[in-house]
């Protein structure tokens, strides 16, 4: 928790950074021209994101036989009760997890925009982002062991189609029934963009090998908390990491930047309490 006099020391840099903003509007357009910009090309053109995704699933890959022969391992903290005889599974994030999203942003960027639900649709509905490195080896080599794969993904139902038809055409074979890919809001569940009750539903139903993704979300409850309590809860859980919780890099998006400014704050004063996050000295 963070104590009253943070609190205050925080508000008052956030204030001070705002009045600093709304009177420099080239503080904004420093933002839009590096920061997004340079973790976007970290992403399309380093060596060292490559080099992450790839590692991460090659782990993932030889954390398979370890989980398969051990009946009582699970990744899933909803998993209870008599699993042990469950089918197994695996459970994968989709967005910045196995589909890349990278040509969607560098339009963005392209055309001096920002992220909007239309702007999205469009590029959803044209069904061609590409894998991820190691990720398409990885699902394919879970399936030829005959682990189940599932796919919870914040993806609205409405777009499910499309998704599925995204992944056919990398050359993935995806069930039905069961059904694969979890969206949020899909009928008959209406699931809420927390991930634990689509976690919950498949723990029932099979021994949940691993867990894949790019958020903390995708892990555990929590992880829209404050940076502190995040910070904390991964290390509550620090022994899942590499063993049964597999993490790609994302420093495009995700809670981790939610988290450090309010609900409903506009871009300015989001700005401006990530400005105040910014430590100077060690």
């Amino acid at each position: 928790m963070i104590s009253g006099a943070a609190s205050s020391s925080i508000l008052r840099r956030v204030l001070a950074a705002l009045c600093i903003l709304t009177a420099c509007t080239a503080c904004a357009e420093r933002r839009e021209a590096h920061e997004v910009l340079n973790a976007l090309l970290w992403m399309q053109t380093s060596a060292e994101y490559r080099t992450l995704t790839t590692l991460t699933y090659r782990q993932a890959t030889a954390a398979l036989d370890l989980a398969l022969g051990d009946k009582a391992w699970t990744a899933a903290l909803e998993q209870e009760g008599n699993f042990q005889d469950l089918p197994p599974a695996v459970v994968l994030d989709l967005d910045e997890t196995v589909l890349d999203n990278q040509p969607f942003d560098g339009r963005l960027i392209k055309d001096g925009t920002r992220f909007t639900s239309s702007r999205w649709e469009e590029w959803v509905n044209e069904a061609d982002a590409r894998a991820l490195p190691g990720s398409l080896e990885f699902i394919t080599e879970a399936q030829r062991r005959g682990i189940a794969v599932f796919f919870i993904t914040n993806r609205r139902a409405k777009h499910e189609a499309l998704t599925r038809r995204n992944l056919e055409r990398l050359g993935l074979t995806l069930s039905t029934e069961p059904d694969a890919v979890l969206s949020e809001g899909e009928a008959p569940f209406d699931w809420p963009s927390d991930k634990s009750s689509r976690r919950r539903y498949l723990a029932e139903r099979y021994r949940i090998l691993l867990l894949i993704g790019d958020d903390l979300r995708d892990f555990v409850v929590g992880a829209q908390d404050t940076p502190e309590a995040r910070m904390a809860l991964a290390q509550h859980h620090r022994a899942r990491w590499g063993v049964s919780w597999f993490l790609i890099p994302n420093p495009m998006y995700g809670t981790w930047e939610t988290a450090l400014f309010p609900t409903g704050s506009s871009d300015n004063e989001a700005l401006a309490a990530k400005r105040a996050w910014v430590r100077e000295r060690p």
